[in-house]
């Protein structure tokens, strides 16, 4: 093998190598839906998915008995692609929203009105998406690189689908922010670029965020 080849094949390498999808969301891949992403700390939900949270110092879980639960929303705007079609993304917000209420409910009560001892929860998926699926340890040989680089350009191999949320609980008298999460989730993998995304295929992501309680975890 030359030189030049052996060149190639490491940058070539480098570059499919950097692609592997983060466990959590990026700084650019924050959507604004939050007014802050100040002092963000990666830490693990109830569950132990890895998340990004700040939590006020003086919060103190015990001191609220009520919630006002706000509909999960898009943020911004979905827009339905080729591959993420609108009435997936009409189902995904649909059961996001029931089953983080049903989760939120039963952590505290549901109340409509603000007031001492009150949380207020408001959260968003702000995106749905595909990327490459992280390469397997059989992968990693000079030629599967290479192999494995031009299905990527054609959009040929697996992908992974994500989904990222954000959400907040405001306390309803000061109407501060006390705690604030940013968080992705992985679905199930797609055979390529082309293959139609499901709501089946998130709805574990979905399960997961939900059994960790919207971040009224932190009630305890």
């Amino acid at each position: 093998m030359t030189p030049r080849l052996i060149g190639s094949i490491a940058v070539m390498g480098a570059l499919v190598l950097s692609g592997c999808a983060s466990k959590v969301p990026e700084t650019h891949q924050y959507s604004g839906f939050l007014d802050s992403y100040n002092d963000m700390q990666q830490t693990t939900s109830a569950s132990g998915a890895p998340i990004l949270r700040w939590v006020d110092p003086t919060f103190d879980g015990k001191r609220y008995s009520g919630l006002i639960y706000k509909s999960i929303v898009y943020y911004p705007e979905a827009r339905p692609s080729s591959q993420i079609g609108r009435q997936v993304l009409d189902g995904l917000l649909s059961y996001t929203d029931a089953q983080l209420k049903a989760s939120a409910q039963k952590r505290l009560p549901l109340v409509d009105k603000p007031g001492p001892g009150v949380l207020v929860f408001r959260g968003a998926i702000t995106a749905v998406d595909t990327s490459n699926s992280d390469l397997k340890p059989r992968e990693l040989i000079p030629v599967a690189l290479v192999i494995a680089g031009a299905r990527t350009a054609t959009g040929q191999r697996p992908k992974d689908t994500n989904l990222y949320f954000e959400a907040e609980l405001i306390d309803s008298v000061t109407n501060k922010p006390v705690v604030r999460v940013v968080r992705k989730g992985q679905g199930k993998v797609v055979t390529n670029a082309q293959q139609q995304v499901t709501v089946n295929d998130l709805k574990t992501v979905i399960d997961n965020f939900a059994a960790d309680g919207v971040m009224l975890d932190l009630m305890k």
